[in-house]
């Protein structure tokens, strides 16, 4: 199947850690499909990290809500993405994100938990 250029470019980005590009590429096709919400929760998933990554707890659990909701119903596979992994990083990034906090100065994300890894991977077919 061809994906929009897009899409390729958000595996590349989303596996070298640069949500912030993610977000950028994944709102352009949303922009274009609204109703497309496998593509909003790629969106909101890459939003979530980022967040994280910058201090802001409280909006990162939202966003990680969000994707964990939108991407539900493409599981298990959709778009040459295993989606049921996806499914399992999303849970376990919840799981980790502390409850008790909102927001942390940016010289302390560090000391925040860390993240599980997740590379993407773009399959033709679900793999049996």
């Amino acid at each position: 199947m061809n994906y929009p250029m897009e899409y390729y470019q958000f595996f590349i980005s989303f596996n070298e850690g640069d949500y912030y590009t993610c977000h950028d590429l994944l709102e352009e096709m949303w922009m274009t499909d609204k109703s497309n919400y496998f593509l909003k929760g790629l969106l909101q998933m890459s939003v979530a990290v980022y967040h994280y990554e910058y201090g802001n707890v409280k909006g990162a659990r939202a966003m990680m809500r969000a994707a964990h909701d939108y991407l539900n119903d493409y599981r298990p596979f959709y778009w040459g993405m295993n989606v049921e992994q996806v499914h399992h990083f999303v849970e376990e990034c919840l799981r980790r994100m502390p409850k008790q906090i909102d927001r942390v100065p940016f010289e302390e994300v560090k000391k925040l938990p860390v993240l599980p890894e997740l590379i993407l991977l773009l399959k033709e077919k679900e793999e049996e």
